[in-house]
């Protein structure tokens, strides 16, 4: 019998993560809905917690750069995810990272982009995908980091950003789909993009606004270059560690696991570099604290499919 990717993925050799490109393998859809190891569909699996529970004590995870799904758009080391949207949601991604610049030739609407290239996906495709998903799944909650990307020739200064946010959330009529105010629990949220504004907005708007670490909401581990992968691998476990550390926190813990390419690593695509961490650092961390419960907060990371074993252990660590 052939291997699908999802066994291909889960077994080890040498207790490491075996790589999914080295076997060539498809990233085609599932028609079902994967099962975690303990045993919670990925499409639904915060129906299975306590809706008075406050997103600040979950683990979320998420992708990093969530639409640069086509090296076409951009470079190889631009590309970061291989599923789209649709699928990233149904394999129980919770945290998308929608970084958007002016759409050319319209007037009004955003496009997504990694820094100056376009994505070729509008940010009302995004919202709709999102839509779509909640839709079928009211129980469950996305939580959307919204970036002005502020890159290249479809720039938008502070003012024309919020100009175009209420354009869409008031003119095409998407205010509904957002929570915006305040982290809520999962019951208030239920069904909702729940909004983490990384543009400025006035202090009346009292968005929930994604900043650095120096801001009281965030928490944020998200060094990226300049570093080999086994100094990037000891920041993301000092960021796990600091997260069960604070297991009531007030405010928000995010890990990205993502890294871009550096000399220390030869240069490598960042599909590589993230193998090597996964392999080394994340797995390991993970499996040897499959029991200990913890709340680590939001967890970005760039090709999810290549690495379900740690996307499905993240999930259940919501149920320790």
């Amino acid at each position: 019998m052939n291997p699908t990717r999802r066994n291909v993925l889960k077994w080890g050799v040498g207790g490491t993560v075996l790589a999914a490109a080295s076997f060539g393998l498809p990233t085609a859809a599932r028609a079902d809905s994967p099962v975690t190891p303990g045993g919670k569909p990925t499409d639904s699996w915060m129906s299975y917690l306590d809706p008075n529970l406050s997103l600040l004590g979950m683990t979320i995870p998420g992708t990093h750069d969530t639409c640069c799904t086509n090296p076409a758009d951009g470079t190889e080391w631009s590309h970061t995810q291989n599923w789209g949207i649709p699928q990233q949601l149904n394999e129980g991604v919770r945290f998308v990272d929608i970084r958007c610049n002016g759409l050319q030739g319209t007037a009004s609407e955003m496009g997504i982009y990694h820094s100056s290239y376009y994505q070729g996906i509008r940010l009302q495709d995004v919202l709709d995908q999102c839509q779509a998903f909640l839709a079928a799944q009211p129980t469950e909650t996305i939580v959307m980091r919204l970036k002005n990307e502020n890159a290249g020739g479809q720039a938008l200064s502070d003012a024309e950003f919020q100009r175009r946010f209420n354009y869409y959330i008031d003119t095409l009529g998407y205010r509904g789909l957002f929570h915006m105010y305040g982290w809520p629990t999962l019951g208030q949220a239920a069904g909702k993009v729940v909004l983490l504004a990384d543009f400025a907005f006035p202090a009346s708007w009292n968005l929930i606004g994604w900043a650095d670490s120096a801001n009281w909401q965030f928490n944020v581990q998200d060094t990226y270059t300049g570093v080999s992968t086994g100094t990037k691998g000891g920041l993301i476990t000092q960021q796990f560690d600091a997260a069960y550390s604070n297991p009531s926190p007030t405010t928000m813990y995010v890990n990205f696991l993502s890294l871009a390419p550096s000399i220390q690593d030869g240069l490598e695509f960042p599909k590589d570099l993230e193998q090597t961490l996964m392999d080394n650092s994340i797995y390991p961390y993970l499996r040897a604290r499959t029991g200990q419960r913890a709340r680590f907060g939001i967890v970005p990371m760039d090709f999810p499919d290549f690495h379900v074993n740690v996307l499905e252990m993240l999930i259940d660590k919501n149920f320790v």
